[in-house]
């Protein structure tokens, strides 16, 4: 069975496919008869949604919105992928309890380069009627003149109805500045750009922008009593209602320089039995009933972490490519597997991928340490002493099996035709050793 959702080309299935998992927080009903009307003219809908370059990469939370591009895209919807250069110097005040710190527009402009390109792995931008296109809001805005803006979309809202915004309600009574407070204007308004200018009806978004969004629609229908259409899905959040990827050691980045593939992809691996059913369905493309046959594996082997692994490989797929999530697959069963096999059948990338996160030590030609030696030149033991009753108990290990000779030589010979030794003092005290010529 072909595990992946194939490409329909209907985008009256598109609002079904994402309320069957569960990804419909809100969206407005009309929708649904516009996705009809394209159907019947034979038009190719477009829907887009908005990144802003608060930071100079990713987070997994962002994964969901980029995603219900890639969706749309399968069920016939030509998606436009707003860059917030302009947005992103205002910042949205939604779920902040705090004023931003303004980004300048050299930072902005590198921040937004770096998560273009972690976009265009996300959804597809190459050839085709459903390819995405990107989109600036600073190409826009970078020459409108403030008096023309207050005349042509400030005229349009009423202050109270920005008030009856969460995203602002909730910042009144700790304060909130002009320049926020304005930002759900110039987001509206790149709706009303969109609509007119690429005949965009349809944005799609986290709840959080819900605000936002709708009003959009509200300039839309006041300014040409037309419609817009909008989506918003669920945030990911974690069974205790916290966002999913802020964790105590730092957020988890789509840059594999802030956020290693290996450490992301333990991040989904580490994911309890309970939120992988919901991570499969919001997060991959596999078919509903390739998620159902993985939740029976959760309820009769949970102990096997089967699903765990398959969620785990493939958003590390997505995000950092095939040969970057079998390393850090192979890398993970290493930490974990008694068996010596499992290590020596590493691949070069692999190791690569391990030596990232194990503490390593060159062994250079010629070099020989003792056994002794070599444990307390590691760290693994603080003194010879302490080394030789590790050796005694059984708990050293080379390539995961014991080693209890005192007097053994660590050469270039011991690796043979390998790069690389597995030390070890007990289950998960490890040390790589790597052969450098």
């Amino acid at each position: 069975m072909d595990r992946f959702l194939p490409p329909n080309e209907n985008p009256s299935s598109f609002l079904e496919h994402l309320q069957k998992r569960g990804l419909v927080q809100d969206f407005t009903p009309a929708i649904e008869e516009y996705f009809k009307n394209c159907q019947t003219v034979n038009r190719i809908p477009r829907a887009y949604v908005g990144f802003d370059p608060s930071a100079d990469s990713l987070q997994v939370g962002n994964l969901m919105a980029a995603l219900l591009l890639r969706r749309a895209q399968l069920h016939g919807i030509k998606p436009l992928i707003l860059l917030g250069g302009a947005t992103g110097l205002i910042g949205d005040p939604s779920g902040k309890k705090e004023e931003r710190t303004l980004l300048d527009k050299e930072k902005a402009h590198n921040n937004l380069e770096k998560i273009k390109a972690q976009l265009r792995s996300l959804i597809d931008v190459g050839e085709g009627k459903y390819q995405a296109e990107f989109r600036n809001n600073y190409d826009w805005f970078k020459s409108y003149n403030y008096l023309d803006f207050l005349r042509d979309v400030g005229k349009h809202i009423t202050i109270n109805y920005m008030t009856a915004k969460d995203s602002v309600k909730i910042r009144m009574e700790t304060g909130i500045s002009y320049a926020e407070f304005g930002y759900m204007l110039i987001q509206g308004y790149d709706f009303l750009h969109l609509f007119e200018h690429d005949d965009c009806r349809i944005q799609l978004g986290g709840s959080d922008q819900w605000g936002n969004v709708t009003t959009g629609i509200e300039l839309i229908r006041r300014k040409h009593a037309k419609e817009g259409y909008a989506i918003s899905c669920p945030l990911l959040t974690d069974s205790a209602g916290n966002k999913l990827g802020k964790t105590e050691s730092g957020a988890i980045y789509l840059d594999p320089n802030k956020t290693s593939p290996f450490r992301f992809f333990q991040f989904w691996l580490q994911q309890p039995d309970t939120e992988v059913p919901k991570l499969l369905r919001f997060l991959t493309l596999f078919k509903d009933e390739y998620i159902e046959d993985l939740e029976k594996q959760i309820k009769e082997q949970p102990e096997a972490r089967s699903a765990q692994r398959i969620l785990a490989h493939e958003l590390t797929r997505t995000v950092h490519g095939e040969e970057a999530a079998l390393a850090s697959d192979n890398a993970s069963k290493v930490l974990f597997s008694k068996d010596p096999k499992v290590f020596h059948g590493l691949s070069d990338k692999g190791l690569e991928v391990l030596a990232q996160e194990v503490p390593n030590t060159n062994l250079l030609a010629g070099q020989e340490l003792s056994i002794l030696d070599l444990l307390v030149e590691t760290k693994l033991c603080s003194s010879k002493g302490e080394a030789r009753r590790h050796l005694k108990s059984g708990a050293v290990t080379i390539d995961r099996q014991k080693i209890s000779d005192e007097n053994l030589k660590v050469s270039h010979k011991s690796f043979a035709d390998r790069k690389a030794l597995l030390l070890g003092v007990g289950k998960s005290n490890l040390h790589l050793v790597l052969k450098k010529i």
